[in-house]
């Protein structure tokens, strides 16, 4: 709506327009941000409070506190709840019939654990007392219990943690007989994501409370990125749904996640509700009125990225419809109005993440949100609280009225107001083009804010991971294109075939043809920004890109040889046969060749293989990888440093001991910067 999109507009005229005194952005300014996220609002609408997250650089971590809002005083300003030095406070709730009392999780003392605090202010009080910490919680609608989820044994009957029987005698050797052996950036430790409840009484939740999952063996929420989502409370408090995906010798190679239904005393085996959709079935969503249990299915086993539908269960009679299947949208998120009679979620739209309402009875879906990525909706009686960032602000929340106050809105905080003062950033500009296929792409470009009239800039031309993704109109702690256009980088972006936003027949046309179309479009992008953009400096740039785009990047040095001075190649896939045996998921990586493990089908996999076309690599590389990094393994980088060093390109290595697929460490996000911005400037320097 233009409330939004006048905002947006704002923000580009204020990149355009920079006054002498300002400065560009650099990483040492992003890693001390404040982040902001877990919004919640209180049952009358008076409070909204969220976890905020502050770097603590030294440390080298970030560290989590409570703060407040008072949403019924114009202009009140945050103020911390519950801050305690060297403790993280998350996940804030309220139960559906108290207004003043928050719940949270702290690692006070060790251990995870429930607490609570007066919202007006006051002293937090421990809930919980079992040993062995938690994942996470969430209360019930009349505060009388609290669902827990933390990792125990498979089948442990309670919270209570397995008594572990020493062997001095034993060797340090883990033994396995099925996969996953690892996921993520874990190694497999016997132990599940389980839920047990806990009652609540007098203030507290005493004891180790009763597992509700009836010996079905998974994880839930979901490994390594579901949480609270995942898993609801009935709006009577008598059932817990939650989503699940059996384990097995298959899990290595399954998406199908399903949503069960346990009674939350633990009286009776869960009951399967979405046993006959094998694709993936997620986000169970109750309304209000306990009439309706909302969530998405998708229809494709295997396919990690098919189309998010949300549906619709009739509680009563298990009546099943899809509410969304006319829409040509994936469903992202989903929350109830409180009247129970419009649902809104958030989708991916060609280059933004707008928020949309969707009535239930009709399917018809309207719009909310114009530029920029909304998240973490909160619907209240007078309106939505929200979560929004684009990609030259961070995340802030925003308040935007529904019913009589539609279009109404208001920013509620400005976080990082002084962090970023006298800090100018970059013009984004948006653009698009025929691609491959004759169809429309789109793609931006990051124009640097104190380039002066006249000038070129060298080009950043970044590819996105996923490779089902966007590089969309959204703020980044990882790669953040301000952070390059701070540096004097112009920044290109193309959402090739394969991206995610413009719908699912775009999306799934990246299937078998991984070097295909997404270069065409990746060159076409190119050109098309050159030849549009003037200041852009086309014969002096280098290419980067992660994950897929990593791959794209040694699929460049082979099939795109002679156009860029550089690339930086982070976590990218070098040889295809490896990678069908060494990656975790085995369902992204066969499904993304035709379906087929790799001795089924070799030539699927070997049709777009980096390692085949080393013979034409010239253009010098700098290669990241991390040690924990168990999606594309090390060794793939490692594969591709040694076939530069051997071809005696011009190349650098650059491994994290202590990261995952991503860089997450403040310091290890302060060095990668240092060394991606100096390997670029060592090959556009003039």
């Amino acid at each position: 709506m233009k409330h939004i999109l006048l905002a947006g507009v704002a923000l580009a005229l204020s990149a355009a327009a920079v006054p002498a005194s300002a400065r560009d952005l650099t990483i040492e300014d992003v890693i001390r941000l404040s982040r902001v996220s877990a919004p919640a609002v209180s049952p009358d609408g008076h409070w909204l409070v969220w976890q905020q997250r502050e770097t603590d650089v030294d440390a080298n971590r970030g560290r989590y506190d409570l703060w407040r809002l008072d949403l019924t005083v114009k202009g009140a300003k945050p103020e911390k709840l519950v801050a305690d030095a060297d403790v993280n406070e998350t996940s804030p709730l309220f139960s559906s019939v108290d207004s003043a009392t928050v719940y949270f999780q702290s690692d006070k003392g060790g251990d995870d654990a429930v607490w609570s605090v007066p919202v007006a202010g006051g002293a937090a009080t421990k809930l919980t007392d079992f040993a062995g910490g938690m994942g996470g919680f969430k209360i019930s609608p009349a505060g009388d219990k609290l669902l827990v989820w933390a990792d125990r044994k498979p089948g442990a009957p309670s919270l209570e943690p397995a008594m572990v029987k020493k062997d001095a005698m034993a060797g340090s050797g883990r033994v396995y007989e099925q996969l996953f052996v690892r996921h993520w950036d874990t190694w497999a430790d016997g132990t599940r994501s389980q839920l047990f409840v806990i009652p609540v009484s007098g203030g507290a939740a005493k004891g180790n409370g009763v597992a509700i999952e009836g010996g079905l063996v998974g994880d839930s929420p979901s490994k390594p990125f579901g949480g609270g989502e995942e898993v609801s409370w009935s709006a009577d408090g008598k059932t817990v749904f939650f989503a699940l995906r059996e384990a097995g010798r298959i899990e290595a190679k399954s998406t199908n996640l399903d949503i069960f239904a346990a009674p939350a005393d633990g009286s009776a085996k869960p009951v399967n509700l979405t046993d006959a959709n094998d694709g993936m079935d997620n986000l169970p969503t109750p309304s209000p009125d306990g009439k309706w249990l909302a969530y998405f299915a998708m229809k494709r086993p295997t396919y990690e990225a098919d189309r998010q539908v949300m549906m619709l269960r009739n509680l009563a009679t298990g009546e099943t419809r899809a509410v969304t299947e006319g829409w040509d949208r994936s469903v992202g998120s989903i929350a109830w109005s409180p009247d129970s009679k419009t649902i809104y979620v958030t989708a991916e739209d060609t280059q933004d993440v707008p928020i949309w309402s969707v009535d239930p009875g009709t399917g018809k879906v309207i719009r909310l949100t114009e530029l920029g990525a909304a998240s973490a909706v909160v619907p209240t009686k007078g309106g939505l609280v929200y979560s929004m960032n684009s990609l030259t602000a961070p995340d802030d929340f925003y308040w935007l009225g529904t019913g009589k106050k539609r279009n109404d809105w208001r920013q509620l905080t400005s976080v990082n107001a002084d962090k970023l003062a006298g800090i100018a950033m970059p013009q984004i500009i948006r653009f698009s083009f025929t691609g491959a296929n004759g169809d429309t792409v789109w793609g931006y470009t990051a124009k640097p804010a104190s380039l002066a009239e006249g000038a070129k800039a060298p080009v950043a031309f970044i590819v996105h991971g996923g490779p089902q993704g966007s590089m969309n109109d959204s703020w980044s702690y990882r790669w953040n294109p301000a952070v390059f256009a701070g540096a004097g980088y112009a920044v290109v972006a193309v959402d090739f075939h394969g991206s995610t936003g413009y719908g699912q027949g775009f999306t799934d046309a990246i299937r078998n043809n991984w070097g295909g179309w997404p270069l065409e479009d990746l060159q076409k992008g190119f050109a098309a920004a050159t030849e549009k953009f003037p200041w852009l400096d086309g014969d002096n740039a280098c290419a980067l890109g992660a994950s897929y785009g990593g791959y794209m990047m040694n699929w460049i040095e082979g099939n795109w040889p002679d156009r860029f001075k550089c690339i930086v190649q982070h976590d990218g896939v070098f040889d295809a046969r490896a990678m069908a045996y060494e990656t975790e998921e085995l369902w992204f990586d066969e499904w993304e060749h035709g379906g087929k493990a790799y001795y089924e089908d070799p030539a699927a996999f070997e049709k777009w293989n980096p390692v085949n076309h080393v013979a034409a690599w010239k253009t010098p590389q700098l290669v990241i990888t991390s040690e924990r990094d168990f999606r594309i393994p090390y060794s793939q980088g490692l594969a591709a440093f040694t076939a530069l060093q051997r071809k005696d390109i011009p190349s650098k290595l650059l491994v994290f001991p202590d990261e995952n697929h991503w860089v997450l460490k403040p310091k290890n996000s302060r060095q990668w910067y240092g060394e991606v911005l100096g390997w670029l400037n060592r090959w556009t320097a003039k």
